[in-house]
């Protein structure tokens, strides 16, 4: 899933980053509002989290913008208070879930998942495709009730191949949803990954390239 942290404290913007990343998320940062717009009108994101107290543009008026524009992304709100009038106000700018500072960074993770889940159409909890079987929340991959080493641009891969039920997936696509904005559009990163990924799923090969299409999983 592609994420945007709007954070203006670039230390938690990294830690977050960094913990995201871990989880498999591709993540963009931006340290202020303007930013913030600028890039969610570039790139697809599947959820913005966003800080409510920016520098360039008030995180209230990026939720409306972001909100009134159409954007399918979903937005998780952060604010340093809690109060009930405070996730009143920013419900009604248009976020879809409001986290008080401080959080405990698993509960941020199970938030971004559920409106992730949101953003798409609706898809089981575990992925299935013959004896292949993908659990995003464990982050687990088995095929043949073996576990597989994935690494998580190499889960992510799987978890949007898999998510296609069947139809075919761009190279563009998938280095859109699973790479942040710093991968190079024209190097080989989706084929090399794709090609790792297919050793680690073993025999009978299970990805087929369509040509000058992308790849799927019949």
């Amino acid at each position: 899933m592609r994420v945007l942290v709007v954070e203006d404290h670039e230390e938690l913007a990294e830690m977050v980053a960094v913990g995201l990343r871990r989880e498999g998320m591709a993540v963009d940062l931006a340290l202020d509002g303007p930013t913030a717009l600028e890039r969610a009108e570039i790139n697809g994101y599947d959820v913005v989290v966003l800080d409510r107290d920016l520098p360039g543009l008030h995180g209230d008026q990026v939720c409306r913008r972001l909100a009134g524009g159409g954007s399918r992304a979903r937005v998780l709100m952060l604010t340093a208070s809690g109060t009930v009038a405070d996730r009143v106000a920013g419900l009604g700018l248009g976020a879809d879930d409001y986290l008080s500072k401080p959080f405990a960074f698993a509960e941020l993770v199970a938030r971004i998942r559920a409106l992730a889940r949101r953003a798409q159409p609706a898809l089981p909890p575990v992925l299935v495709r013959g004896a292949l079987r993908l659990d995003p929340a464990r982050r687990e991959a088995m095929r043949d009730g073996c576990q597989l080493p994935l690494s998580p641009k190499e889960f992510a891969v799987l978890e949007l191949l898999l998510g296609a039920q069947g139809a075919v997936v761009s190279t563009e696509e998938l280095l859109e949803r699973a790479w942040d904005e710093a991968a190079d559009p024209f190097s080989q990163t989706v084929k090399v990954t794709v090609s790792r990924l297919r050793r680690k799923l073993g025999e009978p090969p299970l990805i087929e390239t369509v040509d000058r299409a992308g790849y799927r999983i019949p």
